[in-house]
């Protein structure tokens, strides 16, 4: 079969893809693909935990103490649905099928404890002087943070 060419059950031949996760890029070497939903993302269980940490279990898919039920239609032989799990999570996904390239935006549920705590997670940035300056330098301090982009 060709790479790329639709198989019998309407998944494309295993190739190679990058998946970019919060602030790193993943490359895979065996992916697939569903005619049945173009664009959507087949991944290997075994690549899971370098991809996003999580790790298939009988209880779902887990990271830490974090479990997400997943239906037995995400699982099929090795591969695992990762645009149906990125759905599921409330994951925003962006994939681009001609460069084999997908991006995934943070998980809700994630994010959702720096939003409850209010705690901002630790960063580190240069000062004027070019001295790494880390967040957790601050703690008990109030701290005025300013960001921009270009974009």
């Amino acid at each position: 079969m060709l790479p790329g060419h639709i198989g019998a059950q309407g998944q494309s031949a295993p190739q190679g893809a990058t998946i970019l996760y919060d602030d790193r890029a993943v490359s895979l070497d065996r992916v697939r693909t569903d005619a049945a939903r173009p664009g959507s993302l087949w991944v290997r269980t075994s690549d899971l935990p370098r991809i996003n940490e999580f790790e298939l279990k009988p209880e779902g898919a887990c990271r830490a103490d974090l479990c997400v039920p997943v239906p037995k239609t995400m699982v099929s032989g090795e591969y695992f649905d990762f645009s149906g799990f990125a759905k599921l999570t409330g994951q925003a996904e962006v994939g681009d099928a001609p460069t084999r390239t997908w991006s995934y935006g943070e998980m809700p549920v994630l994010r959702g404890a720096f939003l409850e705590s209010r705690v901002a997670p630790d960063f580190s940035v240069p000062d004027r002087q070019g001295r790494n300056v880390k967040l957790s330098d601050f703690r008990g301090k109030k701290v005025l943070v300013v960001t921009w982009a270009s974009w």
